[in-house]
Protein backbone atom coordinates (compact mmCIF):
# COMPACT_ATOMS: atom_id res chain seq x y z
CA UNK A 1 0.00 0.00 0.00
CA UNK A 2 3.12 2.57 0.87
CA UNK A 3 4.17 1.67 -3.06
CA UNK A 4 1.03 2.72 -4.20
CA UNK A 5 0.48 5.83 -2.26
CA UNK A 6 4.01 6.69 -3.36
CA UNK A 7 3.06 5.90 -6.88
CA UNK A 8 0.18 7.86 -6.71
CA UNK A 9 1.67 11.41 -5.24
CA UNK A 10 4.31 10.99 -8.09
CA UNK A 11 1.45 10.51 -10.61
CA UNK A 12 -0.60 13.34 -9.00
CA UNK A 13 1.34 15.02 -6.52
CA UNK A 14 -0.92 17.04 -4.07
CA UNK A 15 -1.54 20.78 -4.88
CA UNK A 16 -2.72 23.94 -3.15
CA UNK A 17 -6.42 24.12 -2.91
CA UNK A 18 -6.32 28.09 -3.43
CA UNK A 19 -3.68 28.09 -6.14
CA UNK A 20 -3.15 24.98 -7.55
CA UNK A 21 0.58 24.80 -7.13
CA UNK A 22 2.20 21.35 -6.57
CA UNK A 23 3.18 21.49 -2.78
CA UNK A 24 6.28 21.00 -0.97
CA UNK A 25 6.19 17.84 1.57
CA UNK A 26 5.95 20.39 4.48
CA UNK A 27 3.27 21.87 2.74
CA UNK A 28 1.28 18.69 2.44
CA UNK A 29 -0.51 18.06 5.02
CA UNK A 30 -2.49 21.38 5.07
CA UNK A 31 -3.14 21.58 1.41
CA UNK A 32 -2.01 24.96 1.14
CA UNK A 33 1.23 26.70 -0.01
CA UNK A 34 2.80 29.05 2.19
CA UNK A 35 2.73 31.92 -0.29
CA UNK A 36 -0.83 31.18 -0.29
CA UNK A 37 -1.15 31.55 3.44
CA UNK A 38 0.62 35.06 3.46
CA UNK A 39 -1.17 36.70 0.55
CA UNK A 40 -4.90 35.37 0.85
CA UNK A 41 -6.98 38.15 2.73
CA UNK A 42 -7.82 37.43 6.24
CA UNK A 43 -10.56 38.58 7.82
CA UNK A 44 -10.50 39.69 11.68
CA UNK A 45 -14.28 40.66 11.95
CA UNK A 46 -16.93 38.99 14.12
CA UNK A 47 -20.19 39.55 12.49
CA UNK A 48 -22.54 40.72 15.57
CA UNK A 49 -25.88 38.80 16.75
CA UNK A 50 -28.70 39.46 14.34
CA UNK A 51 -31.83 37.64 14.77
CA UNK A 52 -31.93 34.18 16.16
CA UNK A 53 -28.31 33.92 15.25
CA UNK A 54 -25.41 34.73 17.79
CA UNK A 55 -21.92 36.07 16.58
CA UNK A 56 -20.40 34.36 12.98
CA UNK A 57 -16.91 33.97 12.72
CA UNK A 58 -15.46 33.71 9.02
CA UNK A 59 -11.72 33.73 8.98
CA UNK A 60 -10.96 34.17 5.19
CA UNK A 61 -12.66 36.89 2.47
CA UNK A 62 -14.54 35.53 -0.19
CA UNK A 63 -12.36 36.75 -2.73
CA UNK A 64 -9.65 35.67 -5.55
CA UNK A 65 -8.35 32.40 -4.79
CA UNK A 66 -10.71 31.68 -1.45
CA UNK A 67 -13.36 32.45 -3.94
CA UNK A 68 -12.36 30.54 -6.59
CA UNK A 69 -11.61 27.22 -4.12
CA UNK A 70 -15.20 27.29 -2.35
CA UNK A 71 -16.73 27.14 -5.88
CA UNK A 72 -14.63 24.49 -6.96
CA UNK A 73 -15.37 22.56 -3.78
CA UNK A 74 -19.33 23.39 -4.20
CA UNK A 75 -19.43 22.93 -7.89
CA UNK A 76 -16.36 21.08 -9.06
CA UNK A 77 -16.50 17.93 -7.60
CA UNK A 78 -14.04 18.74 -5.69
CA UNK A 79 -15.58 16.82 -2.52
CA UNK A 80 -11.39 16.36 -1.42
CA UNK A 81 -11.50 20.21 -0.84
CA UNK A 82 -13.13 20.00 2.68
CA UNK A 83 -10.41 19.04 5.29
CA UNK A 84 -8.54 21.93 4.31
CA UNK A 85 -11.10 24.75 3.89
CA UNK A 86 -12.67 23.25 6.90
CA UNK A 87 -9.70 23.64 9.39
CA UNK A 88 -9.35 27.71 8.44
CA UNK A 89 -12.86 27.55 10.34
CA UNK A 90 -12.12 25.20 12.80
CA UNK A 91 -8.95 27.03 14.24
CA UNK A 92 -10.81 29.99 14.19
CA UNK A 93 -13.74 28.86 16.23
CA UNK A 94 -11.03 27.61 18.51
CA UNK A 95 -9.41 31.24 19.14
CA UNK A 96 -13.09 32.67 19.06
CA UNK A 97 -15.25 30.14 20.56
CA UNK A 98 -14.01 28.08 22.72
CA UNK A 99 -15.99 26.74 25.53
CA UNK A 100 -19.28 28.15 24.14
CA UNK A 101 -20.93 25.57 22.18
CA UNK A 102 -22.17 22.33 23.23
CA UNK A 103 -23.55 21.06 19.71
CA UNK A 104 -21.89 20.99 16.28
CA UNK A 105 -24.29 20.95 13.01
CA UNK A 106 -24.65 22.39 9.64
CA UNK A 107 -26.90 24.35 7.54
CA UNK A 108 -28.01 21.29 5.01
CA UNK A 109 -28.90 22.21 1.16
CA UNK A 110 -31.59 20.62 0.19
CA UNK A 111 -32.33 16.81 -1.34
CA UNK A 112 -32.45 18.51 -5.12
CA UNK A 113 -29.00 19.92 -4.31
CA UNK A 114 -27.33 16.69 -2.35
CA UNK A 115 -28.50 15.00 -5.74
CA UNK A 116 -26.99 17.62 -8.29
CA UNK A 117 -23.70 17.75 -6.92
CA UNK A 118 -23.32 14.88 -5.04
CA UNK A 119 -22.80 15.60 -1.76
CA UNK A 120 -23.61 18.75 0.90
CA UNK A 121 -20.46 20.47 1.24
CA UNK A 122 -22.05 21.75 5.13
CA UNK A 123 -22.31 18.71 6.00
CA UNK A 124 -18.07 17.56 5.10
CA UNK A 125 -16.86 21.10 6.34
CA UNK A 126 -18.60 20.15 9.63
CA UNK A 127 -17.44 17.14 9.88
CA UNK A 128 -13.84 17.63 9.18
CA UNK A 129 -14.15 21.11 11.37
CA UNK A 130 -15.67 19.33 14.50
CA UNK A 131 -12.98 16.78 14.54
CA UNK A 132 -10.58 18.99 14.10
CA UNK A 133 -11.97 20.52 17.02
CA UNK A 134 -11.88 17.13 19.35
CA UNK A 135 -15.61 16.63 18.44
CA UNK A 136 -17.82 15.28 16.11
CA UNK A 137 -21.00 16.76 13.88
CA UNK A 138 -24.89 15.65 14.03
CA UNK A 139 -27.08 16.58 11.84
CA UNK A 140 -30.36 18.57 13.38
CA UNK A 141 -31.97 20.30 10.92
CA UNK A 142 -33.32 19.90 7.22
CA UNK A 143 -34.20 22.00 4.68
CA UNK A 144 -37.88 21.19 3.53
CA UNK A 145 -37.86 22.91 0.22
CA UNK A 146 -35.98 23.80 -2.91
CA UNK A 147 -34.91 27.09 -3.28
CA UNK A 148 -32.98 29.73 -5.74
CA UNK A 149 -29.25 29.88 -5.22
CA UNK A 150 -28.49 32.99 -3.21
CA UNK A 151 -25.83 34.37 -4.98
CA UNK A 152 -27.62 35.22 -7.74
CA UNK A 153 -30.15 37.42 -5.28
CA UNK A 154 -30.35 41.21 -3.21
CA UNK A 155 -29.79 40.86 0.36
CA UNK A 156 -33.78 40.91 0.82
CA UNK A 157 -34.63 38.51 -1.60
CA UNK A 158 -32.10 36.55 -0.10
CA UNK A 159 -34.12 36.32 3.46
CA UNK A 160 -37.53 36.11 1.46
CA UNK A 161 -35.74 32.79 -0.66
CA UNK A 162 -35.08 31.22 2.66
CA UNK A 163 -38.20 32.16 4.75
CA UNK A 164 -39.31 28.88 6.48
CA UNK A 165 -37.11 26.74 4.75
CA UNK A 166 -35.37 24.61 7.34
CA UNK A 167 -36.74 22.57 10.48
CA UNK A 168 -35.42 21.11 13.48
CA UNK A 169 -35.40 17.24 12.61
CA UNK A 170 -33.76 16.57 16.03
CA UNK A 171 -34.67 19.09 18.89
CA UNK A 172 -34.09 16.67 21.57
CA UNK A 173 -30.30 17.21 20.38
CA UNK A 174 -30.24 21.08 20.37
CA UNK A 175 -33.00 22.12 23.35
CA UNK A 176 -30.98 23.98 25.93
CA UNK A 177 -27.79 23.62 24.27
CA UNK A 178 -25.36 25.95 22.88
CA UNK A 179 -25.20 25.58 19.20
CA UNK A 180 -22.31 26.09 16.40
CA UNK A 181 -23.28 25.95 13.47
CA UNK A 182 -21.60 25.65 10.26
CA UNK A 183 -21.87 26.44 6.29
CA UNK A 184 -19.25 27.34 3.59
CA UNK A 185 -19.83 31.18 3.00
CA UNK A 186 -21.71 33.84 5.10
CA UNK A 187 -22.91 36.69 2.74
CA UNK A 188 -25.77 38.73 4.19
CA UNK A 189 -26.09 36.09 6.83
CA UNK A 190 -29.76 35.20 5.65
CA UNK A 191 -29.46 31.35 5.70
CA UNK A 192 -27.37 31.17 8.80
CA UNK A 193 -30.37 33.64 10.47
CA UNK A 194 -32.88 30.84 9.57
CA UNK A 195 -31.34 27.93 10.38
CA UNK A 196 -30.19 30.07 13.73
CA UNK A 197 -34.14 30.23 14.21
CA UNK A 198 -35.50 26.80 13.67
CA UNK A 199 -32.60 25.58 15.91
CA UNK A 200 -33.69 28.23 18.67
CA UNK A 201 -37.43 27.30 17.91
CA UNK A 202 -36.45 23.70 18.99
CA UNK A 203 -35.06 24.88 22.33
CA UNK A 204 -31.52 25.61 21.68
CA UNK A 205 -30.59 28.22 24.04
CA UNK A 206 -27.48 30.14 21.83
CA UNK A 207 -26.92 29.68 18.05
CA UNK A 208 -23.11 30.64 16.87
CA UNK A 209 -21.86 30.46 13.61
CA UNK A 210 -18.63 29.91 11.93
CA UNK A 211 -17.93 29.76 8.10
CA UNK A 212 -14.90 29.30 5.94
CA UNK A 213 -15.23 32.63 4.27
CA UNK A 214 -17.47 36.23 4.55
CA UNK A 215 -18.17 38.11 2.00
CA UNK A 216 -16.99 41.83 2.41
CA UNK A 217 -20.41 43.64 2.36
CA UNK A 218 -23.23 42.60 4.45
Amino acid sequence: MGILRALGALLFPPKCVFCGRVLEKNEREGRVCRACRRSIEYNENLRPPSGALGEVCAPLVYSGNVRRAILRFKFRDRADFARPLAAFAADEVRRRFAGRYDVVTWAPVSRERRRERGYDQAMLLAEAAAERLGTVAVSTLEKTRHTDPNSSLGPEERRENVRGAYRATEPELVAGKRVLLIDDVVTTGATMRECARALRAAGASEVLGAAVAAATAD
